[in-house]
């Protein structure tokens, strides 16, 4: 079992930055990769971003070169690192932690970005 805890959502201008948290907890020891989603209203989820425990990254072309996924130390915390952002950027942002063929999410923290 996986828990996953966002946190970093909020209000912001186009141009504006924002860092997103995620705090996992339970079986992190087996985690390899975890990754940022997002989901916008009427649209479906979609990757944003994902890191292995090696720090492999891959991002979606939408956010290359906008965006940082990165993680603690420890393993146990993920960030996600919003530079300049677009009101195309707005969304609920989720957590995702893939474990033995089960993928956690996180409740999600909202980001709105107004122009």
């Amino acid at each position: 079992q996986v828990q996953l805890v966002e946190s970093g959502g909020g209000l912001v201008q186009a141009g504006g930055s924002l860092r997103l948290s995620c705090a996992a907890s339970g079986t992190i020891f087996s985690i390899n990769a975890m990754g940022w989603y997002r989901q916008a209203p009427g649209k479906q989820r979609e990757l944003v971003a994902d890191i292995t425990r090696g720090g492999s990254t891959n991002y979606a072309d939408s956010v290359k070169g906008r965006f940082t996924i990165s993680r603690g130390n420890a393993k146990n915390t993920l960030y996600l690192q919003m530079n300049s952002l677009k009101p195309e950027d707005t969304a609920v942002y989720y957590c995702n932690a893939p474990l033995f063929g089960i993928h956690y999410w996180g409740k999600g923290t909202l980001v709105t970005v107004s122009s």
